[in-house]
């Protein structure tokens, strides 16, 4: 019988995929007997924690001011520049989030800290190198792995995005890798490829094909170009989640065709296990979910956001659709109009999550 330990995770709260993939490490751990006595998320004034999470996470939630990326005024396209010098100018805050880190993990005084892929706790270990183990769990560790293939060319963005990876994870013990598919074990760096940190909601659902497709959007100024492509093509159903929706409602658009949701986890994935595909920043969370159901997906990367170019030309070396540089729904509409089998290896890799995680986790002395 395997010891109960204590833990506490530490959430990027950056995006929808970190988030969901804790509440499942969360449910998880809970499960299993294990006290889970706090979770902290990082925030910036730019984006709202869903609601979801505080619905879903039991334990006391802790917010902190954390690094983020400036975007341009039409919340489209990242700006490295700006980025930089904003969170440098903001460090004074930052550092009371370090001391405010510190003073949670002496209170609780957890076996293991879990971080998902937030730039302050690998700074915090790298400047008060606690004792306490450090496992990183988050698909960008993928970078680190020696056999993972970048996109030609792009050699300072890779430099700069392994760089920062390796900042989130100082010191750690072990770097869980989320991944679309299997690499072996590589013990110089503690990276391990493991499968995608699914919700156990997707698990229960049953595919089906209901003629619509599914948006989601991270940064909400895209939603000018699904308004543009529908008055073209005004005959096809669209259904578009998004953060901010009191500004999108405001659009001139469809509201009989194209229908706007905020963000919400379960009733995002029952649109999903509905749709006829999926129209996404390439965000891994939302891909390998809609692999797992079958659902081709159109892969747009955030303008200036090279992780998720790298995940686009991942994801569709794995099967799971095609990318493009704007939400071109045609693009999509083309590939689904072809029969293609399912990936069933994609979704055996996926079932094996919880148990391949869970066992490296308690493994952590």
């Amino acid at each position: 019988m395997q010891d109960k330990k204590k833990y506490v995770l530490v959430v990027q709260g950056e995006g929808r995929g970190h988030m969901t993939q804790a509440i499942t490490l969360y449910d998880l751990l809970i499960s299993k007997g294990h006290e889970v006595p706090a979770v902290l998320v990082g925030t910036s004034e730019s984006r709202e924690i869903p609601s979801f999470f505080f619905e879903r996470i039991k334990s006391e939630i802790i917010k902190f001011r954390s690094p983020n990326f400036v975007t341009d005024k039409k919340s489209k396209s990242i700006r490295i520049g700006p980025s930089v010098a904003h969170n440098i100018m903001h460090w004074g805050v930052f550092k009371k989030s370090l001391d405010m880190i510190d003073e949670v993990l002496k209170k609780h005084k957890p076996d293991v800290v879990i971080n998902f892929y937030d730039l302050l706790i690998g700074l915090y270990y790298r400047f008060n190198k606690p004792k306490i183990p450090l496992v990183c769990i988050a698909h960008q560790y993928i970078y680190l792995h020696k056999d993972f293939l970048f996109p030609k060319g792009h050699f300072l963005d890779r430099f700069v995005l392994k760089n920062y990876t390796k900042l989130t994870s100082t010191r750690s013990v072990k770097n869980l890798a989320l991944s679309f598919y299997y690499l072996p074990e590589l013990k110089r760096s503690n990276v391990v490829v493991v499968p995608p940190l699914l919700r156990e909601d997707i698990f229960k659902l049953e595919p089906k094909n209901k003629n619509f497709y599914l948006v989601y959007l991270l940064n909400h100024g895209y939603f000018e170009e699904i308004v543009k492509w529908h008055k073209i093509n005004p005959e096809f159903e669209i259904h578009c989640f998004a953060d901010k929706i009191h500004e999108l409602k405001n659009s001139d658009f469809n509201p009989e065709k194209l229908f706007i949701h905020a963000i919400n986890d379960k009733a995002f994935l029952e649109k999903m296990a509905e749709a006829t595909g999926l129209i996404s920043t390439a965000g891994f969370e939302s891909v390998c979910e809609a692999m797992y159901l079958g659902k081709p997906v159109l892969m747009v990367p955030v303008q200036g956001h090279f992780e998720q170019f790298c995940n686009s030309r991942d994801a569709h070396f794995a099967g799971a659709g095609v990318y493009d540089t704007k939400f071109n729904i045609d693009k999509l509409i083309n590939y689904t109009s072809k029969q293609r089998q399912p990936d069933s290896f994609f979704k055996h890799w996926a079932d094996e999550s919880k148990e391949r995680i869970y066992n490296e986790l308690i493994s952590v002395k």
